[in-house]
């Protein structure tokens, strides 16, 4: 292995992130109460124009008097594109109004890693000048045929947590032609979004952030939801986004490894620590050979295992 490693960032349960408009504040007690692992609060792309001011004070108001981490919620923003003029009063609003309350800024359509540095700058900036200790990570949205030409050099930003692929506008953007938001279309023989996802998850993996699939927009076909969620699981991501309440569920089993991979995997490590106990670099279980990289691959399942327990037992005791 490489003498140079990037270590994970922050761990974090993300099975689910649910997309909740700042607009409908009427949608955010169900949302705090859903089984959502993170929910990002927009500002973005599902608020009209007009109403990008006050869902920003919806947004504030909510993070201050809504008990969200009582709930074992992970808090994100959707901030406004920063080709926009409502980007730095997102910023400085939200950060400076709710910073102790936010755990995440979700950054959208980046393209060059100078997006994420000036996020940062700001964050770092309000955060010094009112005394905020709360520490905020950045989330970065790969959507754009820019974004993901860069997406290597983006992934190696500082306080950067997350990397989501955002399907429906890196279509539009390499103008790729589709039928639904993350679906497949059935003119390519294949997964059209597989080699997009892929080096996104690379990227994350090579730096130590998070990867996360974005939306699906049928959200009346269940069946279509966890096919492209089993497809990105198997490609690295460990979320999904949920643009629905009765996606949240699927996107949750999906990202949670069975219990018999679980148990398989610690018999791994064990089989292992006894193997390397009597002087050997392998094993047999199950009548097939396992090695150091098997041991890798098994602390990876008992790892995201563990964090789902550890969180489970932490909204329990909350309620």
């Amino acid at each position: 292995m490489s003498f140079t490693q990037f270590k994970p960032v922050k761990t974090r349960v993300q099975r689910s992130t649910l997309a909740v408009p700042g607009s409908n504040p009427a949608m955010f007690e169900k949302a705090m109460k859903s089984d959502a692992d993170v929910i990002f609060l927009d500002l973005e792309d599902a608020v009209a124009p007009n109403d990008k001011v006050p869902a920003r004070e919806n947004i504030i108001k909510a993070l201050n008097e809504m008990p969200w981490r009582e709930h074992g919620k992970t808090m994100s923003v959707r901030i406004n594109g920063l080709d926009t003029h409502w980007m730095y009063r997102d910023v400085v609003d939200v950060v400076e109004q709710a910073g102790e309350k936010l755990d995440l800024i979700l950054i959208p359509k980046v393209g060059v890693p100078a997006d994420v540095y000036m996020v940062e700058a700001m964050v770092a900036q309000i955060r010094e000048g009112k005394g905020i200790a709360n520490p905020i990570g950045l989330e970065a949205l790969i959507e754009t045929a820019l974004g993901m030409a860069n997406v290597e050099a983006i992934a190696a930003a500082r306080n950067l947590e997350t990397l989501h692929f955002g399907v429906a506008d890196f279509a539009a953007s390499r103008r790729s032609r589709t039928v639904v938001i993350g679906g497949l279309n059935p003119d390519y023989p294949g997964d059209q979004w597989h080699a997009a996802i892929d080096r996104m998850v690379t990227s994350c993996r090579a730096y130590g952030l998070r990867a996360v699939d974005g939306p699906f927009g049928d959200f009346s076909s269940p069946e279509d939801f966890v096919k492209a969620a089993k497809r990105a699981a198997v490609l690295g991501c460990e979320g999904k986004w949920a643009i629905h309440p009765s996606q949240i569920a699927l996107a949750n089993d999906v990202f949670s490894p069975p219990p018999a991979e679980v148990d398989r995997a610690r018999r791994i490590l064990v089989a292992l620590e006894e193997a390397a106990a009597q002087g050997k670099g392998a094993a047999s279980l199950d009548g097939r050979m396992i090695d150091a990289a098997s041991a890798r691959m098994a602390q990876n399942v008992v790892t995201v295992a563990d964090a789902i327990e550890a969180k489970g037992k932490a909204g329990a005791k909350a309620a």
